[in-house]
């Protein structure tokens, strides 16, 4: 797994066109359109500690969608639309994106901290110690806000 995780909050229409696409070319192309734009107002850097947060909000493995929904979609979760070649796409609707927000919004740091004390990280990147706790508790209030503003925006 890469070292690296951006979520992109999407409109309707990219949405659509990434959904529509039929092989790994057109998603690429796609992809590459919305990385381009980098939009900061519709994006969620979480570096490595991705890998971290999606254990702590699901089922403490490292698979698409795996956990209970709506924490299982937060990271590594949805549609899953490709996997390889350095890189993960997968695609959490309109529909599911309330649903993620209101289940973030009361974690805080303290039951990051208790959740990830749980979990054995053996395959996790990172040393699971008080620094890499500190670092995925630094990027949850990040994940929050970012769910928090595309549920305010998401279609019903």
């Amino acid at each position: 797994m890469g070292t690296r995780a951006v979520l992109f909050g999407l409109d309707a229409t990219d949405s659509a066109r990434i959904l529509a696409c039929e092989d790994d070319d057109a998603l690429t192309a796609v992809v590459a359109e919305v990385e381009e734009r980098w939009d900061t107002d519709r994006l969620c850097e979480l570096d490595s500690p991705w890998d971290a947060l999606h254990r702590c909000l699901t089922d403490g493995g490292l698979a698409f969608g795996n956990g209970d929904f709506p924490l299982s979609h937060a990271v590594l979760g949805g549609v899953p639309l490709h996997e390889g070649d350095g890189y993960i796409v997968c695609h959490v609707t309109a529909e599911q994106v309330p649903a993620v927000a209101a289940a973030l919004e009361p974690l805080a740091g303290g039951w990051l901290r208790e959740r990830f004390a749980t979990l054995t990280f053996d395959a996790c990147q990172g040393t699971a110690d008080a620094e890499d706790i500190a670092c995925t508790q630094a990027f949850l209030p990040g994940l929050k806000q970012f769910y928090r503003a595309a549920a305010q925006g998401a279609e019903p």
